[in-house]
Formats: structure tokens, C-alpha cells, sequence
């Protein structure tokens, strides 16, 4: 292509396969070559893969193992949200969010945020000026987005869950990180010990604020309980006002009447 950049942070390598720019950590380099020398892109051949797991999003995205001994992966193809989705559909100005992604990912780990590790982005030309996008990030421990987490843990197993949840919260508080997309189906939670886990997912909608700045807190809280009470109300998410307020109080690190 003749687009310059993007380049490879430290860990990475930047290769071409075909008419695809890929960036790639250097574990996951020999199996991507094999992947894309097997189908047009990322995304169909990790569709094709036997006993891939489906995993329902924004589109579905696949979770497979990359050849040739590579790391376990979830593979998704970026589209564009919101209110002109139906204009831009998956086609994004070059390079596109994913270099971004990575570079956040990388931020947000190192700061000790659970968030999956970026793999792999792999770029393919859509026009001039314009591209295409799969993102392979690292396979989290078995586990689901928070509704259907909540909706298929027992009752005893919620209070723990909000704890995590405003664990997630309070970490991406603390290095000032507003993530402009924190809908419910963008935290993750998977058991770990005796408790829950929570990850943030698609931190290319990661911003990071200035020092000072103290609304990163405040922002993806509102843009969270936001997003639960839309799932109360439209399919039936079995979470009460009290069980909002005490995430809100946890997240906050205010202390509860309940003393929780």
C-alpha cells in the first residue's frame, strides 16, 4: 500500500501478506502468515476454523488458536457504531482506530487495567485513503460480557460481580482513562479464586485525560449505568435500583449504608 505507517511498537512486526499491512506481536507472526495465505482475510479464516467459539457483539467475533503453535485469540472485524453505521459500515479512514487500540491496550496493562492484550491487527485496502480492519486480541479465561454473566450466575454470586465491576472502574479512574464506550457488554467477567474478574473490551474508545483531570470516574460510570438500565428495560436484565446504587457507592469508594 502506500499509505506510510503504521508502525510496529516494541514487541511487534509489521509484514505484508498479499495486498494486507499487519501488525503482530512476534509469537503470533507465523500463524498469521499461515492464517491469511488460507482465506481473504483474519476474520473469515478464524470463522472457518473447527470448534472456533462464536462470540455475540456488535457482529460476532471468533475464538480460535492461531497455527503453527501461535497464542489463543479472539478475532473480530471493527465496524463503526452509532448513528451513521448504516453509511460507514466497516470501512474507516487509514489506519483506521487499531493502532490506537494497541498502543492503549499496551498503556492500560502496563498500568495494571485488565484488558486483553492486542495480538494483531491486520489492514486491508479499501479504497484510497481508506481501509479495513480485523483485531486479534489475547483469549480471556472462560467467562461473559456483564448481562449474560449476571443473567447466568446465581443470586449469591451478584455482590461479587459488582464488586469487580467497580474495581474495573476505579483502576481506569486511576490512570485517567475515559473510555467513551463502557456499555455493559463492554465489561467482561470471568471467575477467578472464589470471586469475579472484570476486563474492560474495545479500549480503541479509550481516551486518556490529563492528570488533573479527575471526571474519568464519573464519566464511565454514568456511560455504564446507562448502558444496565437500557438492558432492564429492554430485555428484562434482573438488576435493581439498590443493586445500581451500591455499584455507583463501590465504584466511587463510598462507603454504603449497608456498610458493603
Amino acid at each position: 500500500m502506500s499509505e506510510a505507517g503504521p508502525s510496529a511498537p516494541p514487541g511487534y512486526t509489521r509484514l505484508s501478506v498479499r495486498d494486507a499491512t499487519v501488525i503482530a506481536r512476534h509469537d503470533a507472526v507465523p500463524g498469521l502468515e499461515d492464517a491469511l495465505k488460507e482465506t481473504r482475510t483474519l476474520h473469515c479464516w478464524a470463522a472457518t476454523v473447527p470448534g472456533a467459539k462464536a462470540f455475540q457483539g456488535r457482529a460476532t467475533a471468533w475464538g480460535t488458536t492461531l497455527p503453527r503453535g501461535g497464542p489463543a485469540v479472539v478475532v473480530r472485524h471493527a465496524r463503526h457504531g452509532g448513528l451513521f453505521a448504516a453509511f460507514t459500515g466497516d470501512r474507516f479512514l487509514w489506519p483506521g482506530r487499531a493502532p490506537w487500540e494497541l498502543e492503549a491496550s499496551e498503556r492500560l496493562r502496563a498500568a495494571g487495567v485488565p484488558t486483553p492484550a492486542v495480538v494483531a491487527y491486520v489492514l486491508y485496502p479499501a479504497g484510497p485513503g481508506f481501509c479495513r480492519c480485523d483485531v486479534a486480541t489475547a483469549r480471556l479465561p472462560e467467562g461473559a460480557d456483564l448481562p449474560q454473566a449476571w443473567a447466568d450466575a446465581p443470586a449469591q454470586d451478584r455482590d461479587a460481580m459488582l464488586t469487580a465491576t467497580a474495581a474495573l472502574v476505579r483502576a481506569l479512574a486511576l490512570v485517567h482513562a475515559h473510555h467513551e464506550d463502557l456499555n455493559a457488554k463492554n465489561v467482561y467477567l470471568a471467575r477467578e479464586g472464589n470471586g469475579w474478574r472484570a476486563f474492560a473490551l474495545d479500549v480503541d474508545r479509550v481516551r486518556f485525560l490529563a492528570p488533573g483531570d479527575g471526571r474519568a470516574s464519573a464519566l464511565n460510570l454514568a456511560r455504564l449505568l446507562r448502558s444496565l438500565r437500557k438492558h432492564r428495560e429492554r430485555s428484562g436484565l434482573e438488576i435493581s435500583d439498590e443493586q445500581l446504587a451500591l455499584l455507583e457507592r463501590r465504584a466511587l469508594g463510598r462507603p454504603s449504608v449497608e456498610g458493603a
